[in-house]
């Protein structure tokens, strides 16, 4: 039984172990594709779903890794987008209802892993938005990994 959800594993850019089989890797999206330096980009998750909506139990997982996009102004087709998803303007009820979903299926006294880029909204934008508190993370650079408890 996998103990920890990657809710939007994207292409799994920051595992060491891709196909780590304690982890379910989930996204909305499926792609494959070769970006503008040659790099195949590879999206394959183990089940395609919106992390709003997930098809799991109640506190099924010890650990949850919630890494959605950050971005907000990336052309359609431009590799940002196809590398990290685009959010809509509209972003705060899509990240809101995602820390949620990723909290109710987390176990009790389970860890989430928030991984944030605030190249277009602050983190702080985001924990505003937001009913839970972290515990600690990274303040000092764009991308910031946060720890919450539940």
């Amino acid at each position: 039984m996998e103990r920890i959800l990657d809710a939007c594993c994207g292409s799994r850019m920051f595992w060491f172990d891709k196909e780590n089989t304690d982890v379910v890797f989930a996204d909305n999206r499926e792609l494959e594709t070769t970006l503008c330096d040659g790099r195949k980009l590879v999206i394959k998750p183990d089940v395609k779903m919106d992390f709003r909506n997930m098809p799991f139990e109640d506190e099924t997982f010890k650990m949850v890794v919630f890494d959605p996009p950050h971005l907000i102004h990336a052309g359609k087709n431009s590799w940002l987008a196809k590398k990290y998803g685009v959010l809509s303007s509209d972003w705060k009820p899509y990240i809101r209802a995602g820390f949620k979903e990723c909290m109710r299926v987390l176990k009790t006294d389970g860890v989430l892993i928030f991984k944030w880029n605030e190249e277009q909204i602050k983190t702080s934008e985001i924990l505003a938005n937001i009913d839970f508190k972290p515990l600690f993370g990274d303040k000092r650079a764009k991308t910031h990994w946060l720890v919450f408890m539940k």
